[in-house]
């Protein structure tokens, strides 16, 4: 998700007075047979999660550190990636074929070391190493004209990434080797509240997009087409979205900006996914403002980070759950 301007510089100023701690330690965590984790980290706000095969864990983003964090299945929270050139660190993204994290990067005026040079104006592709957290490459992705939040992340089989712009118009494609290019930009994809967040690529050949203030799907061709799905009901507050391996997509709304719900459901989509129908919903969801989910070998799994805390109240909070769809 992304803010308005108003609402960043108003949660900034709350929070500037805040103790703030570095995301290396964490409680204990409680599952329970509700299928939750939960666990804390120092101020850690992670936005955007997934799951990564190599540890058998969960990597998280920080909207307040611009950090990745390494959540385990017992709850222990440590730090594997921290780059000073990522502010505030949304999507994350595993590439486990090619040994890579991906991660979006920008500054939306909560991060420890915002500044007004850099608020909505840094933002990029963060490539690590998955097994170390070493930089691979850091690509700044503000071709576009006007304010840049990149905010989520979607990789077809050839290694290319999709990244959504969410103060912006468009989608960015990142290749295997770290060259940026403008995918798509289209005067219906941009809100000024916050457009597209969440996005996947199908295995039809196309990726799925979500514009959080409108609700509205979008088909967005590799060549750049873009047309919009018809929905039975608008995904307002729409965040992430994940692709299940059965066809159907799985979509996370909070309400921290628009009028949405803090919901998670199941579309399925008709042919060529012109049309989806929501199959089933949870609503409203159990954790306070779920922001994303990840296909997990334990099901889908949706992150709650304490963002209501965060942008709603301006002030920080510790609290991780993880909890199955």
């Amino acid at each position: 998700m992304t803010l308005t301007r108003r609402h960043v510089l108003t949660a900034a100023a709350a929070g500037a007075a805040a103790t703030l701690l570095p995301a290396r330690a964490a409680t204990a965590a409680h599952p329970s047979a509700t299928g939750l984790l939960q666990t804390t980290a120092p101020s850690l706000h992670p936005e955007g999660i997934a799951w990564d095969p190599l540890r058998r864990a969960y990597l998280v983003s920080s909207v307040r550190h611009g950090t990745v964090s390494v959540v385990g299945l017992d709850g222990c929270v440590r730090t594997l990636i921290a780059d000073d050139r990522m502010i505030s660190t949304l999507g994350v993204h595993v590439d486990a074929r090619r040994g890579r994290v991906l991660v979006a990067f920008a500054d939306i005026g909560v991060g420890t070391r915002s500044t007004p040079a850099t608020m909505y104006a840094s933002s990029g592709l963060g490539i690590f190493d998955l097994a170390t957290g070493r930089a691979r490459a850091v690509v700044p992705l503000t071709e576009i004209p006007g304010g840049h939040v990149a905010n989520d992340i979607a990789i077809d089989p050839a290694g290319n990434a999709y990244v959504t712009d969410t103060a912006s118009d468009g989608v960015y494609r990142v290749d295997p080797a770290g060259r940026a290019t403008v995918l798509a930009q289209d005067a219906r994809l941009a809100n000024p509240t916050a457009g597209l967040n969440g996005i996947v690529h199908h295995p039809g050949g196309f990726l799925l997009a979500v514009s959080h203030a409108t609700g509205e799907l979008w088909r967005i061709g590799l060549g750049g087409q873009v047309r919009q799905v018809a929905l039975d009901r608008p995904l307002v507050g729409g965040d992430g979205l994940v692709a299940l391996p059965d066809g159907t997509l799985v979509a996370v709304t909070n309400g921290v900006l628009t009028g949405g719900d803090d919901a998670v459901r199941t579309l399925r989509g008709g042919p060529g996914w012109a049309t989806a129908r929501t199959t089933h919903r949870v609503a409203p969801w159990p954790d306070a403002t779920p922001s994303t989910a990840t296909w997990t070998p334990h099901g889908v799994q949706v992150l709650a980070g304490s963002l209501n805390v965060l942008f709603g109240q301006g002030v920080t909070s510790d609290e991780v759950r993880i909890r199955r769809y």
